[in-house]
C-alpha cells in the first residue's frame, strides 16, 4: 500500500481521541442514532440519566454495578435505575464492572473512562474514543452482547424497593463505613472467579443545592476553643444525628442537604465553631424522633427530640480552635453569607444582617457562596488538622439497625 493509499484509509476513519466534551459528544450521538443504544457504565447518576431520556432513547439496555455500597456511598443513584425502568429500558447487573462503552446502534461507539454521571460528562478530567467505523462499533456491540448474555435477570420495580430500604436504613443508623460489608451486592458473578474484596469507591465531596449551620449547644451553654472535638462528638452523637427542639419539627432540610455542624463557643468571645460536615436526609415522623432509651441514656434529648439523620460524617482532629469560624464567615460575605439576608438584601427590606440572621435558630441555611466558602475553610482545616479517625468514631454510640423496615407514622 503507498502513501497516497494510507492516507485514503485513515481519512475514511471517522475515530478521535476526546479528552473533553463528553456531555456534547453524548447528545450528539444520540441525535445521531437513539435507536439501540446499549450503555456499560458502573456507575449511574439520576441528572445524566435524564439527559440521556431527554432524547426518547428506544431499545436502551444496560449493564452496571447492583452493589448496595455504590448506593448507601453515593457515587451511583438507585432513582437512575427507577428513571431507566419507567423508560422502558432494561438493565442488568455485573459485579466488578468498571468498563464504560457506548453503542449507539449501528452508527457510533463511545468507549470512555466516563461513567454516565454528570460530574464525569461535564467536570471530571476523562479520556477515550469516539467512533463510526464499522469494525470498532462491531466489536463493541460484541463485547456488550457477551457481557448481556452473562448478566443474569433483568432489574424489576420490586427489587429497587427492596434495596431502596436497606440503604435508606443503613443511612437513617448514620452510614457507618464498618457496615458497609453488609449491604449485598446483587450483581452477576459474569467471570466465574470469587474476587476477596469489592473495588475502592470514590467517595464524593459534599456538595447539594441545599447547605446549613446546625449548631450545638446554647447561649448559655457555650465550650472553650481547647474543647476536645471527639468529646463533643461523643456527648451530642452528631456523626448520626442532629437534634432540633421538640417544639417543631425540622421540614426544611431536603434529603441530600449538606450539614455543616458547628459548636458554640467563646475564648475569647462569643463565636460558632464548624467542625465538622455531613448528608443530611429529610425528617421523617416517628423514624426520626428520640426514643425513650435515647432520652433515658442523654435526658436533654427530651426537650431537644427531633432528628436530621446524617451519614458520611466527617470532623475536624483536635480542637473547636481547628474548626472555622462563623464570625469569619459572616465578615467575609456579609449579606450574602445566608439565604435569608441575601433574599432580603436582593429585595430591598427585611434583615440584612447576618449576626441577627441566626438568632433563636437551631440552624441557619447558607447561600451558594456562603456554602462554597465555608466548603472551601473546612476542607483546608481537614487538610491542616486532619480528621478524626473512623475507627476513633466507630467506638461512639450507633443506632441500631431495624430487622425490619421503619413503621413511619404521620
Amino acid at each position: 500500500m503507498d502513501i497516497s493509499e494510507e492516507q485514503a484509509r485513515w481519512s475514511a476513519m471517522t475515530s478521535r481521541l476526546v479528552d473533553t466534551g463528553w456531555a456534547e459528544e453524548l447528545d450528539t450521538a444520540l441525535q445521531l442514532e437513539a435507536r439501540n443504544l446499549s450503555v456499560i457504565s458502573p456507575f449511574l447518576k439520576q441528572k445524566a440519566i435524564r439527559r440521556v431520556l431527554s432524547h426518547a432513547p428506544q431499545s436502551v439496555r444496560v449493564v452496571t454495578r447492583f452493589s448496595l455500597t455504590d448506593f448507601a456511598e453515593g457515587v451511583s443513584d438507585i432513582a437512575a435505575l427507577r428513571s431507566l425502568l419507567i423508560a422502558g429500558a432494561r438493565v442488568r447487573g455485573i459485579r466488578n464492572l468498571h468498563a464504560k462503552v457506548y453503542v449507539f446502534g449501528s452508527r457510533r461507539t463511545i468507549v470512555t473512562s466516563a461513567n454516565l454521571t454528570e460530574a464525569a460528562l461535564t467536570r471530571n478530567h476523562e479520556f477515550g474514543l469516539v467512533s463510526d467505523d464499522a469494525e470498532i462499533i462491531s466489536a463493541s456491540t460484541r463485547y456488550f452482547d457477551a457481557l448481556w448474555a452473562r448478566a443474569g435477570t433483568d432489574l424489576t420495580a420490586r427489587q429497587l424497593e427492596e434495596w431502596e430500604q436497606t440503604v435508606t436504613m443503613h443511612l437513617a443508623s448514620g452510614g457507618p463505613r464498618f457496615r458497609l460489608e453488609s449491604l449485598a451486592d446483587f450483581g452477576t458473578d459474569a467471570t466465574g472467579v470469587l474476587y476477596s474484596g469489592a473495588p475502592p469507591v470514590p467517595v464524593p465531596v459534599p456538595q447539594a443545592e441545599q447547605a446549613f449551620v446546625k449548631f450545638l449547644g446554647e447561649g448559655s451553654n457555650r465550650v472553650p476553643l481547647s474543647f476536645s472535638t471527639r468529646d463533643e462528638i461523643d456527648s451530642a452523637l452528631c456523626h448520626w444525628a442532629l437534634a432540633y427542639p421538640a417544639t417543631k419539627r425540622p421540614q426544611a432540610v431536603k434529603e441530600g442537604a449538606v450539614m455543616f455542624i458547628g459548636r458554640l463557643t467563646y475564648d475569647p468571645k462569643p463565636d460558632i465553631r464548624i467542625f465538622g460536615r455531613a448528608t443530611g436526609m429529610r425528617h421523617v415522623p416517628g423514624r426520626d424522633d428520640a426514643s425513650a432509651d435515647e432520652i433515658a441514656q442523654r435526658p436533654w434529648k427530651n426537650t431537644w427530640s427531633r432528628y436530621i439523620r446524617v451519614h458520611h460524617a466527617e470532623f475536624v482532629a483536635g480542637t473547636m480552635a481547628n474548626g472555622v469560624s462563623l464570625n469569619a464567615l459572616m465578615n467575609a460575605l456579609g449579606p450574602d453569607a445566608f439565604t435569608s439576608t441575601q433574599r432580603n438584601q436582593a429585595r430591598g427590606e427585611g434583615n440584612t444582617n447576618p449576626y441577627k440572621a441566626y438568632r433563636q435558630l437551631a440552624a441557619v441555611e447558607l447561600s451558594r457562596e456562603g456554602q462554597l466558602w465555608l466548603s472551601e475553610q473546612l476542607q483546608r482545616a481537614l487538610e491542616v488538622h486532619g480528621r478524626v479517625p473512623q475507627e476513633e468514631l466507630n467506638k461512639l454510640g450507633w443506632p441500631e439497625l431495624p430487622k425490619k423496615p421503619i413503621a413511619m407514622s404521620a
